[in-house]
């Protein structure tokens, strides 16, 4: 048994001709593929009498796998994240080919070397690539600064609805207690007006005294002759005149 690498037409065998190396992928874009391919001899009867160039087979048989499994692949995942998927995709349909040729051959290995735009065109290429990241980045801020704010201005509306919610219950309650004190006093009034009016004179009067610092009482008047002048004690007395020195 032997193992060697084999490449496809246009691959490290060939290199002097570009346009072979261009596939189309499953976004309709091209690019440049080569890869290596490691086999061995696995019937040796086959091998010898079934088909007439084996390494030759391999070459044809692996350039058709690759692009076959390139043409279903997008040209950004062929670039990047699935390329080992191409590999071992292009191996397993490879092996398919060969046994259905009866080659005699197992593919034990396909390394997928590069996927790159063509070079005429690769300047572009790296601007969209570059535009691409710029776009995703932007986008990614624009995420980041989205769940900030938007939790943030939830909830500060949630606070101002709860204060809202809280001030309008406040201001019914005291509403609802003026009525019900309202209904009460016009009830006592109802029933005996002229106590009723005397004792709200009396609660208007003793308001109006409890806001008052002095209270100036007319004694010549009736009635108000056994009234005892009193001195605020909240007031300082009065501080004695001093004698002009002689």
């Amino acid at each position: 048994m032997s193992s060697e690498p084999a490449a496809p037409r246009g691959g490290a065998a060939s290199a002097e001709d570009s346009h072979q190396r261009q596939m189309l992928t499953g976004d309709e874009n091209i690019v440049e593929a080569e890869c290596a391919v490691f086999w061995r001899i696995k019937d040796a009867r086959q091998f010898l009498f079934q088909i007439r160039d084996p390494q030759a087979a391999v070459k044809v048989e692996a350039e058709s796998a690759l692009r076959e499994v390139i043409s279903r692949t997008p040209i950004q995942a062929a670039m990047s994240d699935k390329r080992q998927q191409i590999a071992d995709q292009t191996r397993e349909l490879l092996q398919t080919l060969l046994d259905r040729e009866n080659a005699g051959i197992t593919i034990t290995e396909v390394q997928l070397q590069r996927v790159d735009p063509p070079a005429a065109v690769i300047d572009a290429f790296n601007d969209v690539q570059r535009a691409r990241a710029d776009q995703e980045r932007a986008r990614n801020e624009a995420e980041a600064y989205a769940n900030d704010i938007i939790p943030r201005a939830r909830g500060e509306a949630s606070r101002i609805t709860q204060e809202a919610q809280a001030y309008n219950a406040q201001v019914v309650n005291l509403a609802e207690g003026d009525v019900r004190s309202f209904l009460s006093l016009y009830a006592s009034y109802a029933k005996a007006k002229d106590v009723t009016s005397w004792r709200l004179y009396l609660e208007s009067v003793d308001e109006v005294l409890k806001k008052a610092t002095r209270v100036i009482v007319d004694t010549s008047g009736k009635g108000v002759s056994g009234v005892v002048p009193y001195l605020p004690l909240t007031e300082p007395p009065p501080a004695p005149a001093k004698e002009s020195a002689k």
